[in-house]
């Protein structure tokens, strides 16, 4: 009875806009909410704390044994050293010349993230990272986890190497091309900064234009005739 003597002393207008306008916003939260209910995304999304980095992180260490193992061979140019990265059996250094036969590296790569393992081309040997944080070579035959690493691609555009075991822990080298410790290095650091190069001889052809295709228009089919 109040509400209606209210209604009665207001303007028309007034009353139909109120009206009108609660009408649209109950019409408005029920589609939102039937948008919500249908759509398992948006109930993802509107949840407070997803951290999507998790999944990724989650997923890198998963291994895909479907996908086709890719080989690559290139050199890891030191940002500290000006030097490229070698593996002289048990030991590593970062003080290869441009083409040196123990520059030369086999990346090997079979999972969804970026999981590496990095073997000489020349000694066989891959490049591991101990307990201790140490870079050692380990013989090919060694599938230790040490051996794992994860490629990083940096803001400026530098690559780094984490250890897929140890957590943190960086492939890094001094000035002089001496390793690092990896409870030493931190991401940002440049001593765990590297440039991939192509070996000399390898490097791909620039000069040949990109080729474009157009696409034609498919022929009709002829069906074949013959006794039915």
């Amino acid at each position: 009875m109040e509400m209606m003597v209210s209604c009665l002393t207001l303007p028309a207008f007034s009353v139909a806009y109120i009206l009108l306008s609660s009408s649209v916003l109950y019409y408005f939260r029920c589609i939102q909410m039937l948008l919500v209910m249908c759509n398992p995304l948006q109930q993802v999304l509107g949840m407070d704390g997803v951290n999507f980095s998790v999944h990724v992180e989650n997923q890198t260490q998963v291994r895909d044994t479907m996908s086709r193992r890719h080989h690559r061979v290139y050199q890891l140019y030191s940002r500290t050293s000006g030097k490229h990265v070698q593996v002289l059996g048990r030991k590593i250094s970062a003080r290869g010349e441009d083409g040196d036969k123990y520059a030369q590296l086999v990346v090997e790569a079979d999972t969804f993230g970026s999981q590496v393992r990095i073997r000489g081309k020349e000694t066989n040997f891959y490049l591991c990272m101990n307990r201790r944080g140490k870079l050692v070579g380990k013989k090919a035959s060694n599938r230790s986890a040490d051996c794992v690493f994860v490629e990083k691609v940096l803001e400026n555009h530098y690559t780094a190497l984490m250890s897929a075991r140890y957590t943190g822990w960086y492939v890094g080298f001094t000035k002089k091309g001496r390793p690092r410790r990896g409870p030493q290095t931190l991401p940002n650091q440049q001593d765990v900064h590297f440039m991939k190069r192509f070996p000399p001889g390898e490097q791909p052809d620039l000069t040949t234009p990109f080729r474009f295709t157009t696409v034609s228009k498919r022929g009709k089919r002829v069906r074949a005739t013959g006794p039915r």
